[in-house]
């Protein structure tokens, strides 16, 4: 039974040997002269003038669950227009009450004026 695994062993093996040599061997032979200027903060050539951690406006948010909405959309669509003969009428009910609460989130990011910029 576990020498079926034993490929799944042997990828992740050599996927952290090819991913993690090159930084050890960065790190170990490469230069290292640190400065003033290379330990500075680079954003855009001057300094940073807010927190990193400020809040961000509301509508970043509604583009994201936007964004969240469309990719859901597309990332069930595919395989069920491939499987729809299969499933019938109860899998396209099923779709079609999936896409509803979708276009529900679309009119609710519509109303919010997340697609309107300024």
């Amino acid at each position: 039974m576990l020498e079926n695994y034993f490929p799944v062993l042997v990828f992740i093996v050599m996927g952290a040997i090819f991913g993690g040599a090159p930084m050890i061997i960065s790190m170990l032979a490469g230069p290292s002269k640190p400065d003033d200027e290379k330990l500075s903060p680079y954003e855009c050539g001057f300094e940073a003038f807010e927190d990193a951690r400020m809040k961000f406006d509301v509508r970043y948010y509604l583009v994201a669950i936007l964004f969240i909405i469309f990719d859901l959309e597309i990332a069930f669509l595919f395989p069920w227009a491939i499987v729809l003969d299969e499933i019938g009428w109860f899998g396209f009910i099923g779709m079609f009450i999936f896409l509803l609460i979708l276009v529900i989130g679309f009119i609710y990011e519509w109303k919010k004026g997340a697609l309107e910029w300024e």
